[in-house]
């Protein structure tokens, strides 16, 4: 078992070095090794939740073809401008409700050079919004009802009676408490901008231009809000019906009804969200997968595919090892899995996949699916290495310097926030599942 858990973190650890569709194909490789070399049966592959994430995916790429996101992003920039005071706090609101409505991080590029330049021009610390602004985005995937991450967490609690709101109650209030920690926690980080050694030295040597970032132009602005409309209200009804099963259809199978899954609900809302879109704003549906949301869609839907079931035959053709090995201490510490999470999360580079990939084991060790969800943020854990492509955006966009990695690669400018955030969601999140369930 050893020796198999180390081929598997070396695919894990090599995948998230190419990069891009790396880890997914390097998670081939290592299925390959322990199906061929020490023969275990492969599981499954999880087509259920690469389906609702492609569908997801392709209508916010719709969206983002039509306008959308480049609508929101200049609403952002108004709100930005007008209170460019409390942009520490207001950015990572934005960047928060981004990825919350696409179901994606990736949508935080598109305002990070705008939080740069409010900030630089208001002569406040570029790091300090920028930094709780990037965190902000990802733990609002873990509250997200259509985000990859808890599309996959509400597949395998689904045998717990367990419903999208359950998870939402949770998780929207205990991501926004850490969020609020991190952003009063970044109010105080580093020196002044014009205090700040990089920024004199820079302003100095003349590499700071004046030129103004411009966005991008919304040819149509009725079709772009008609595109978010759409949108929004498949993302509302997929939370009412993850909500409420009694509203989904039934069939009688069997002599027994059977209710819709909300596998199926979620494809089939969002893939006719998409024709929606398409249809009704005449955008291209070519330049829709060209997008920057679909590229990276597709990316996370390879990573599950290879990283997921390499994880899944591994676990459970050792689960036998694995529980006899753990299941005492994490039965009287379950926290120590979310710690776990945080680990596997740093290497897999994804949400997702850590979900797919390792939540299965808590289940099997008879983890509560509460406390489960209650530790599900801290599946956010790739701000810790700083090479997640936001984090990379982040510092690039940041002319100043304040943005950085620091001299011991670790020591960087989303460290603080991102333990201070993902910390405060998971116990923010135990402690409201005491009150709630």
């Amino acid at each position: 078992m050893i020796l198999q858990f180390a081929f598997v973190l070396t695919a894990i650890i090599v995948g998230a070095r190419l990069g891009g569709i790396g880890l997914g194909v390097m998670g081939g490789i290592g299925l390959g090794i322990l199906t061929f070399v020490f023969g275990l049966q492969p599981t499954t592959p999880p087509i259920d939740v690469m389906l609702m994430i492609v569908a997801v995916i392709t209508a916010a790429a719709c969206m983002q073809a039509a306008g959308g996101l480049d609508l929101m992003v200049r609403g952002a920039e108004h709100l930005l401008r007008k209170r460019p005071a409390q942009i520490t706090f207001l950015s990572p609101l934005v960047t928060y409700f981004f990825s919350f409505v696409a179901g994606t991080g990736h949508v935080a590029y598109s305002v990070l050079p705008v939080i740069a330049e409010v900030a630089r021009e208001t002569k406040i610390r570029p790091e300090r919004p920028l930094g709780i602004a990037v965190i902000a985005s990802q733990q609002a995937i873990t509250a997200s009802p259509i985000s990859a991450a808890t599309v996959a967490l509400l597949g395998l609690l689904t045998g717990f009676n367990i419903s999208l709101l359950d998870i939402l109650i949770i998780t929207i209030p205990s991501t926004l408490c850490g969020v609020f920690l991190g952003a009063l926690y970044s109010l105080r980080v580093g020196k002044e901008l014009v205090d700040d050694p990089e920024y004199q030295r820079r302003l100095k040597e003349g590499l700071l231009d004046n030129s103004h970032y411009e966005l991008k132009d919304i040819g149509n602005k009725h079709k772009a809000l008609l595109s978010v409309l759409i949108f929004v209200i498949a993302t509302v009804f997929i939370v009412i019906f993850g909500s409420f099963d009694n509203l989904r259809p039934s069939h009688i199978i069997d002599g027994k009804p059977v209710t819709v899954d909300m596998a199926s609900i979620i494809e089939i809302l969002m893939l006719s969200a998409a024709a929606l879109i398409l249809l009704f704003t005449k955008a291209n549906g070519i330049k829709a997968a060209q997008g920057s949301v679909f590229s990276a869609g597709m990316q996370a839907v390879v990573a599950i595919f290879g990283i997921a079931w390499m994880g899944d035959t591994f676990l459970q053709g050792n689960m036998t090892e694995l529980k006899g090995s753990i299941e005492g201490i994490v039965t009287q510490m379950p926290w120590l899995f979310g710690i776990a999470l945080f680990i596997m999360s740093i290497l897999l580079y994804s949400q997702a996949a850590t979900v797919r990939a390792f939540m299965p084991l808590g289940i099997a060790l008879g983890i509560s699916p509460f406390l489960l969800i209650a530790m599900f943020p801290a599946v956010n854990g790739y701000f810790f290495i700083p090479n997640y492509p936001t984090v990379v955006a982040a510092i690039n966009f940041d002319r100043t310097g304040t943005t950085r990695i620091g001299k011991y690669v670790l020591n960087h400018s989303f460290m603080m926030p991102g333990l201070i955030a993902t910390i405060t969601s998971v116990v923010t999140g135990l402690i409201l599942v005491q009150f709630i369930f």
